[in-house]
């Protein structure tokens, strides 16, 4: 670390507070949530892994479509509550393993997270973990029929290709890149990439204030490609350090805390809860990116992403418990209007 840019003085959430937050929700996950290993794994499933085939009619749609990649959120199959090959197998898992296996995280404030101060085993809970629950209802008639996988950041298509679960709801966004390897479901939330540094940077946004700058991303994750990118054709700031990445998106805000950076980079809606939990940093500027959360699944589990699009507008429409409701439980604190973050009316594969 380099110790003259440590920063002093915080108080409350901040500093000491917001790290040993994120330090308990660290030991918590490690102690409680079986981690998905970060080296890659065989292919296949067996009753415990992910399903491995079940190819759909419109499987080579799809395929082109990712080929022809130019709005990846609207490159997803129609709805429809029929079963199939992969829902077919996740319900022939027996006994205690007859569970719908999600890859998530962990320590995501809000989105997927233990909280210390809720006693007991400190159960996930957050935005994306209630959707999880929501599909495991549908596909096994039993919300708490999930079993959850901590899956780093650049993990998070690895897990899928190698069976280790059957989709990832962590925070995912769908892009033209990722369709190549994994199929997403229609979009469950927009958001887009902001700058987030101390209250007392000069730092204003995503402009020529970061020049010279140490930015802090999560490998594997749209932030770091984007910045990659950008800083390749000339638009990002001259001189900005981009060599600092973590597994994990938490791991960011305390090397900031830390001052062994000075600004992280990553989706608007989990730099408003980092922004939560320690008030000493801000957003700084708008978000310079659209972009869409999906649901991740195998390329070729058809009838699991037709039965994911299914839930989302079935969520998306139930106003009594549904993705409003999610959203005003989780979200309403630290982003102030849900109409910002609800994506679009869904659009389907033609033919699909």
């Amino acid at each position: 670390m380099r110790a003259g840019r440590l920063r002093t003085g915080l108080k409350g959430w901040g500093g000491v507070g917001a790290m040993a937050f994120a330090c308990v929700l660290a030991v918590l996950a490690a102690l409680l949530l079986p981690a998905v290993p970060w080296h890659g794994g065989g292919g296949g499933s067996g009753r415990d892994g992910a399903a491995d085939d079940g190819h759909g009619a419109t499987h080579g749609s799809q395929a082109r479509a990712a080929q022809e990649c130019t709005d990846p959120e609207k490159q997803t199959l129609a709805p429809s509550g029929d079963d199939g090959p992969t829902i077919d197998r996740i319900r022939a898992r027996e006994g205690e393993k007859r569970k719908l296996i999600v890859g998530v995280d962990q320590n995501s404030f809000r989105w997927g997270y233990r909280d210390p101060n809720s006693g007991g085993d400190a159960e996930l809970e957050g935005f994306d973990i209630d959707l999880a629950h929501r599909i495991a209802k549908d596909v096994l008639g039993d919300e708490d029929a999930v079993q959850f996988k901590a899956i780093p950041t650049d993990q998070r298509v690895p897990a899928i290709q190698d069976g280790r679960v059957d989709m990832v709801v962590r925070t995912m966004t769908i892009n033209c890149d990722r369709l190549e390897d994994v199929a997403f479901s229609a979009p469950y939330f927009r958001t887009g990439q902001q700058v987030l540094a101390p209250k007392s940077s000069k730092i204003t946004g995503y402009d020529g204030t970061l020049a010279g700058k140490e930015i802090c991303t999560a490998a594997g994750s749209t932030a770091l490609s984007t910045l990659e990118q950008d800083q390749k054709d000339g638009r990002l700031a001259e001189g900005v350090d981009l060599r600092t990445t973590v597994p994990n998106q938490l791991d960011c805000l305390v090397r900031l805390q830390l001052g062994e950076v000075d600004a992280v980079v990553t989706d608007g809606a989990l730099a408003a809860s980092q922004a939560a939990q320690d008030p000493t940093v801000e957003l700084k500027g708008d978000a310079f990116t659209t972009e869409y959360y999906g649901v991740a699944m195998k390329k070729d589990a058809d009838d699991l992403v037709r039965r994911v699009n299914r839930v989302l507008e079935q969520w998306r429409a139930d106003r009594a418990d549904g993705w409003q409701h999610s959203y005003e439980e989780w979200l309403s604190e630290t982003m102030d209007d849900p109409a910002k973050s609800l994506p679009p009316t869904p659009q389907y594969l033609r033919g699909s």
